[in-house]
């Protein structure tokens, strides 16, 4: 599994938004990413400046959202959501989007309970589990948020 550093995951964005400014051919990857990034008008200001992007640092405790965790949120999700792993991920997306009536706004919610799995597992140094996945996404549904 491809485990990139901090610099590297930041690194890729920047690129996907240099490469789309220069109109240069785009992976499958980078498309799905320019496509994530498009829905981020309000980080494209930090995109066009790399050496700023590469070292600022972004505190919850001052509310701020960190861009490429956000950014790289979103494409796990989407690659969750190609492959419908965990089993049923696609399903939760459905009623969201129906629910929402934004499909963007959707993933947003499903990206909530992705972080909180991930800030859990991490927290307690235990591994992803699928079953706590849908469990939170589950519990997000029935409470609405």
């Amino acid at each position: 599994m491809y485990n990139p550093s901090r610099e590297q995951a930041r690194q890729f964005f920047l690129s996907v938004w240099q490469k789309q400014q220069q109109q240069a051919p785009l992976s499958a990857l980078e498309a799905m990413a320019w496509d994530i990034l498009r829905f981020h008008p309000e980080y494209h200001a930090l995109l066009g400046a790399p050496e700023r992007a590469l070292t600022r640092e972004w505190f919850p405790e001052q509310g701020a959202t960190n861009p490429f965790l956000h950014l790289g949120l979103h494409l796990a999700l989407e690659e969750q959501l190609a492959m419908d792993q965990p089993p049923g991920i696609v399903g939760y997306y459905k009623r969201w989007c129906e629910r929402l009536q934004d499909e963007h706004a959707a993933r947003h919610r499903l990206q909530e309970s992705l972080a909180e799995l991930l800030w859990s597992a991490q927290r307690h140094g235990t591994p992803l589990s699928s079953e706590q996945y849908l469990v939170l996404l589950e519990q997000a549904w029935q409470q609405g948020q």
